[in-house]
């Protein structure tokens, strides 16, 4: 496992979708959704558009969401944090006059590269 890493958006999402369980946080500058044990994340595509969904549900009822937009994505920099057993991943928007993490998830674990999962793996 590398503790810090560059990813693309479209790496990173794909290794994520296989790591619900591994989620503590996630969210933007302005708001953050937290884990609990009666909580689940679950990841979908928005049917109009295609946009990445992330929603944590209680049951079958939706707690909170967060809707990811891929094109304002450069990279994602993953690292571990002070906090023995989280680690940060921050996706980052980049223009000519500024750079700033537009989204972020906080997991268990760092990346683990391609090829890491097995369906039969749990976390």
């Amino acid at each position: 496992m590398d503790e810090n890493v560059t990813l693309s958006f479209e790496v990173f999402w794909e290794w994520l979708i296989t790591h619900p369980n591994c989620i503590l946080r996630a969210g933007t500058p302005e708001a953050a959704i937290f884990d609990d044990d009666d909580l689940h994340w679950h990841f979908a595509t928005a049917a109009e558009d295609g946009t990445p969904v992330v929603q944590v549900l209680r049951g079958k009822r939706l707690m909170g969401e967060l809707l990811l937009v891929p094109d304002q994505v450069s990279y994602v920099q993953g690292s571990a944090v002070e906090e023995e057993g989280e680690f940060l991943f921050e996706l980052i928007s980049e223009t000519e006059a500024e750079r700033f993490p537009a989204y972020f998830f906080v997991l268990a674990h760092g990346y683990e590269g391609e090829g890491s999962f097995t369906p039969s793996r749990v976390h």
